[in-house]
């Protein structure tokens, strides 16, 4: 029984194998395709994972060529700005070109020659560029003819002047040259000979417009003068004219000594034989239109002919990125105005930019040395222009003083050149403050000699009236007294009104030296009466006249509450 089923079971599992050998083939053969399709799979990973490892390198490379278009893009992005306005800096429009060619010159021209210098700086300050180098010679051909056209045009308007001398020279000077002064600060950068040659030909007008102008006018003021002549009256001369007080000094002659007094003696005037005027009337005259003259010639010199500070065009290209290592942070402010760019950043209008003569074009202060050379330019110039017409001047002034005016009228006189020498410091020109203090310095001394005069009159007649008689043997009147005090009066009030600060001192004491004689000369006649009580009242009714005409004044209370400044 155990070995019949011990042999049964082999059996089963022969049984078992051959009915399930055909699914063992099949999972033998499935097993077969499995490992074959796993090694080919292997195979094909191996390939991909070589493909992967190639495409990683060609990835790197890309990346590494993408880093190297980025550092290229920002580098030219970093030179596009300058190179373009590089490119701008050294191109000529045809525009421009046309305009210089074949254009008569005109307002269009302040625009078109201030892009020209500012192309023109460009093209010097960048000449180690091929292209700047390239259009050297067309530059310096437009230079050229640009500044062969300014010099015809500032020529033509001079010809006015040279043919008639009744042009207005002011307002050629305002409405032509310094409305167009820029084209000849271009000349003085660019064409120095062409505008030394302009400065000479205007200062040769300018010369002969004023020259011609003045000796009329002195001429025409001569004539005037011959026409009245004032008599000279010494306070104590009882031989002169024994008229009313009022008479030894004429109250509508003093306003003459105010800046704005009467109005101005004319030339034409001249031609009225009729027409009559003091001295002092003249010589106002004669200073005030020399002032407003020379102050407006040399206020056009200071603004038109001042010597050009160098562009800073130059100064800006040399500091462009084009001349900079790349990572500069400093940018190009090309394209600016050649004069100013700073001041035109900070909103400054070019009008604005001349406020005195120390300051240059460019916004900076000049050096001392700087100031001392352009002052020296202008008053060089000023005095080749002036210097005639203040020699006719001159002549008048001293045909004005010869004989010496009277004492009033001078003093008049010396106090309207006080004024008018005040008035040109304010306007700050030089050579007539020269001129002016010359005419102080000359007649000062004529003004002491006059007051010595009057002192000297008093003096001889008390002198003269000590024993009762003077050198004539006329015997010293009440009436007399009468008259010199009325006289004092009159002097003592006409100097109150013409009295200034300065000059205070030194006239009163003149004034106290005359009031000493006078003094003098009434102590002497009251000590003629025996009575001391006659003596006396004598006394007090002749200085109680003296207060009431200082304090009335016999020149009219205007002059008082008016006194002039």
């Amino acid at each position: 029984m155990a070995s019949a089923g011990e042999s049964s079971v082999p059996e089963k599992d022969d049984e078992f194998y051959r009915e399930h050998a055909k699914d063992f083939v099949e999972l033998h053969h499935q097993i077969t395709t499995s490992v074959d399709l796993l090694d080919s799979l292997e195979s094909f990973l191996a390939t991909f994972q070589g493909d992967l490892t190639a495409v990683s390198g060609q990835i790197s490379d890309l990346q590494a060529r993408s880093k190297e278009f980025d550092s290229r893009l920002h580098g030219r992005k970093k030179i596009e700005r300058p190179l373009s306005q590089l490119i701008s800096d050294l191109s000529i429009p045809p525009s421009l070109v046309t305009n210089i060619l074949d254009t008569p010159v005109g307002e269009p021209w302040i625009a078109l020659i201030e892009d020209f210098e500012c192309r023109l700086q460009m093209v010097k300050s960048r000449s180690r560029v091929k292209a700047a180098r390239d259009l050297t010679e067309l530059v310096e051909g437009l230079r050229i003819a640009a500044a062969t056209k300014i010099r015809a045009f500032f020529n033509a308007m001079l010809q006015p002047i040279r043919t008639n001398i009744s042009t207005n020279m002011n307002v050629l000077q305002t409405s032509i040259f310094l409305k167009y002064a820029s084209l000849y600060t271009f000349l003085q950068r660019q064409a120095k000979p062409v505008a030394q040659e302009i400065q000479r030909a205007y200062v040769g007008c300018a010369k002969l417009y004023y020259e011609t102008g003045f000796r009329r006018y002195a001429r025409s003021l001569g004539y005037i003068k011959i026409r009245t002549i004032d008599k000279q009256a010494l306070i104590g001369d009882m031989t002169a004219e024994q008229g009313p007080p009022t008479a030894f000094v004429d109250v509508n002659r003093i306003p003459f000594a105010k800046l704005d007094g009467p109005n101005i003696t004319l030339a034409y005037m001249a031609d009225d034989k009729a027409h009559k005027a003091p001295v002092e009337a003249l010589f106002r005259s004669a200073l005030l239109v020399l002032l407003d003259n020379a102050s407006a010639e040399y206020s056009f010199i200071v603004k038109f002919f001042r010597e050009p500070v160098e562009s800073s065009v130059s100064s800006s290209a040399l500091k462009s990125p084009m001349f900079t290592p790349v990572g500069s942070t400093t940018s190009s402010r090309m394209g600016h105005s050649r004069l100013n760019d700073e001041s035109e950043s900070d909103g400054e209008t070019p009008g604005g930019r001349r406020k005195s003569i120390r300051q240059s074009q460019s916004g900076t202060f000049l050096s001392l040395e700087q100031e001392k050379e352009h002052k020296a330019l202008v008053d060089g110039i000023w005095k080749q222009i002036m210097g005639p017409a203040i020699q006719y001047l001159q002549t008048f002034i001293t045909s004005a003083l010869e004989p010496v005016p009277p004492v009033v009228p001078l003093l008049t006189m010396i106090r309207i050149n006080e004024v008018v020498l005040s008035e040109a410091q304010k306007r700050e020109c030089n050579p007539v403050e020269t001129f002016l203090i010359g005419l102080r310095l000359t007649m000062w001394p004529m003004f002491q000699k006059e007051m010595a005069g009057h002192v000297d009159s008093l003096k001889k007649l008390v002198d003269g009236a000590g024993a009762g008689y003077l050198s004539r043997g006329m015997v010293l009147k009440d009436s007399w007294i009468q008259l010199i005090v009325h006289r004092y009066s009159a002097l003592f009030t006409a100097f109150t009104a013409l009295a200034g600060e300065e000059e205070e001192s030194m006239l009163f004491s003149n004034l106290s030296r005359l009031r000493q004689e006078v003094i003098r000369l009434i102590t002497t006649q009251a000590g003629k009466l025996k009575d001391p009580v006659q003596s006396a009242t004598y006394l007090s009714t002749t200085y109680e006249i003296v207060l009431h005409n200082l304090s009335v004044s016999l020149l009219g209370p205007q002059l008082i509450t008016r006194p002039l400044t």
